[in-house]
């Protein structure tokens, strides 16, 4: 007699054989979801979709319009577009693509061979890529030891995963193929091609642009918008890694395996410091400029970076003057809503924009303005005899979520205001295919800083990540390409220091807690890294808004 399982899923109970592969019982399934399903949670532990199910589990779907489902979509197209050109290019011609980092919904890539990139060679590669999805051939994975998987990258000539893996502690590791190719990969992936419907390859500047769906809109492609301004400072952070022969976690740890780690700390530290410099420079030779507006997301650094920019104006004889929007919140009963309810901060209409820009004005005619100060104990907006007036030579450093927003300064001559954008766009590569999110750098400082300072524990840190990216997408990113200069904050040392205050963290969050399966990403993610002392890092510095022991009172 066949024996059977049962499925808990979607408030059912369905009975199959044993053995049933995920994939299986997603098909069907499908129809009761609005999109691709690509993954699994099978009682609670994230699964992919060739796995066999032997016994009664409850089983909980995850598609393409999910996060975790969106970036396993975007994965297994970068599987797809390496097998396809190193196909079209040869072995014997190719030397190496690099997925350099994210742009728009897609990836930029650099080719690197004998062949030069045309658009007749990447509509060969696209072409290739479509005839792998229409075979729908399976992603196969199995776990090899790590000396095995340092001689397949190593015949592979792929020497960034070579490398990284001379410090893999684990004596094993996963590895894919798709028919006689092997590759690693930091996460997940579809069960097979045909799951990678949609995409497109575009030529731009000195490589090309893998597009896909933005996780809004799934099924579709994402129409590509270039955001030059972005990639322009995305570009001088990679000049950067090149210049100290440091562009992926490997060649980090070969530096700090060689103990040359201190010489990298003040390098990287005097490169940002510079770039300041050249920031406030570009203020003084306009002085016109007498309202400088820093934004950026979540965890960039723009205290520090405030503070620091300030200490440079000043060397250049002027006289900065920092103001927190923060203290033009209304008071909280006023806060308006999310759709689920909840205070949003993060919207516009939690700042008493008109009040603001009666003050701002107030100042620029040399008036005294008495400032308010907003107790986020009491959720009200006070008045303590903070008086400011400003002189001519005088200058309002402003910084909030909203800077970039012409509709926060609305009262404010355009010609008086310089905008800074800023955020932690980090230029390491964990190899040549597998990049780091910049906002996995800014969850991970979010949480140390947040467990130090203000109390809170990772798991709610996680939990509430979400809502604080939807409200960057909002009210940060659409604006980005408005500021006169960008600023990357991230230092290319900085998650091998992040790395001993997150693991104590992270471990504490237990397998029954719904952001268990982030914490466990973060920690395989930290696990690349060989660990930092952060006794050789400058007081100054950005890291230390959130690590502590810093100069500035944060």
């Amino acid at each position: 007699m066949e024996q059977t399982i049962t499925i808990k899923c979607l408030d059912k109970e369905l009975v199959y054989p044993k053995g049933t592969t995920l994939e299986q019982i997603s098909q069907s399934l499908q129809g009761n979801y609005k999109h691709q399903i690509i993954l699994a949670k099978v009682n609670n532990k994230l699964q992919e979709l060739f796995r066999h199910v032997n016994k009664d589990s409850v089983v909980e779907f995850i598609t393409i319009g999910d996060t975790i489902g969106h970036k396993t979509y975007k994965r297994t197209a970068t599987l797809i577009l390496v097998k396809a050109v190193r196909e079209v290019i040869g072995l014997d011609k190719f030397d190496k693509l690099i997925v350099q980092y994210s742009l728009g919904a897609g990836y930029y890539c650099e080719l690197f061979s004998q062949i030069e990139l045309n658009q007749n060679v990447l509509n060969q590669i696209k072409s290739r890529m479509q005839e792998l999805v229409a075979e729908n051939i399976p992603v196969m994975k199995r776990r090899t030891s790590t000396d095995e998987a340092i001689e397949i990258f190593e015949k592979g000539r792929m020497y960034d995963k070579q490398n990284l893996f001379r410090y893999r502690r684990a004596s094993s590791v996963s590895i894919y193929s798709l028919g006689d190719f092997q590759d690693y990969y930091y996460g997940y992936m579809a069960p097979s091609t045909g799951y990678i419907k949609t995409f497109d390859l575009y030529l731009y500047d000195e490589g090309f642009v893998l597009d896909m769906p933005d996780i809004d809109e799934p099924d579709k492609i994402a129409k590509f918008e270039p955001s030059y301004k972005l990639f322009q400072t995305l570009k001088e952070s990679t000049r950067w890694g090149e210049m100290l022969n440091i562009d992926t976690v490997g060649a980090l740890n070969n530096t700090i395996a060689n103990g040359g780690i201190e010489d990298l700390i003040l390098v990287q530290e005097a490169l940002q410091e510079k770039k300041i410099a050249e920031i406030a420079g570009e203020i003084c030779d306009n002085p016109s400029k007498r309202i400088v507006l820093i934004a950026g997301p979540s965890s960039s650094g723009k205290t520090t970076f405030s503070h620091r920019l300030s200490i440079q104006l000043r060397a250049h004889g002027l006289t900065p003057h920092p103001i927190p929007v923060d203290d033009y919140f209304v008071n909280r009963e006023k806060t308006p809503l999310d759709e689920e309810g909840r205070p949003n901060f993060e919207s516009l209409g939690a700042i008493d924009v008109d009040q603001f820009n009666e003050d701002m004005t107030a100042l620029l005619r040399g008036e005294k303005v008495s400032l308010p100060f907003f107790n986020f104990i009491t959720g009200k907006r006070e008045y303590k005899g903070n008086y400011k007036s400003i002189g001519k030579k005088d200058i309002l450093v402003i910084e909030g979520i909203h800077g970039l927003n012409e509709q926060l300064t609305y009262s404010l001559h355009k010609d008086n205001k310089f905008k800074i954008y800023i955020s932690a766009l980090s230029q390491l590569n964990i190899d040549e295919h597998n990049r780091i999110p910049t906002t996995d750098g800014r969850l991970l400082r979010r949480i140390v800083r947040d467990a130090a300072k203000r109390g809170a524990s990772a798991t709610k840190t996680i939990d509430m990540w979400n809502s604080v990216r939807k409200g960057e997408e909002e009210n940060i990113f659409p604006f980005q390409e408005d500021a006169d200069v960008m600023f990357n904050s991230a230092l290319i040392y900085e998650l091998a220091v992040l790395k001993q205050y997150a693991e104590p963290l992270l471990f504490g969050i237990n397998k029954e807690q719904p952001e268990y399966d982030e914490a466990k990403r973060l920690l395989k993610f930290l696990d690349y890294f060989l660990g930092v002392s952060c006794e050789s890092i400058p007081k100054n510095s950005i890291i230390r808004e959130f690590i502590g022991n810093g100069y500035f009172k944060i």
